[in-house]
């Protein structure tokens, strides 16, 4: 298994199945794609990912790992790819 250094392009699909992995599970579906939720020190944090095969554009990959949805950024998504590959 290769080792990245650099986050790949990623489809919703394939950023869907690595947060699942980390322990997000669906909470629902939306109109614009699926929404996941993990429960952190007894807060519930829920975020929405595009269903879409697609690569996601940079700035909502961002979005979606920024502070104010799951907080993982990109070096923990990075952590997440090389421990359990796409």
């Amino acid at each position: 298994m290769a080792k990245y250094t650099r986050i790949p392009a990623l489809s919703g699909k394939q950023l869907i199945s690595l947060l699942q992995k980390d322990g997000w599970e669906i909470h629902g579906r939306t109109r614009h794609g699926v929404s996941l939720k993990k429960i952190v020190n007894r807060r519930s944090i829920v975020t929405i990912v595009p269903d879409s095969r697609a690569s996601l554009p940079e700035g909502t990959l961002n979005a979606i790992l920024g502070v104010k949805q799951t907080g993982i950024g990109k070096s923990g998504l990075l952590v997440i790819i090389n421990k359990h590959g796409l």
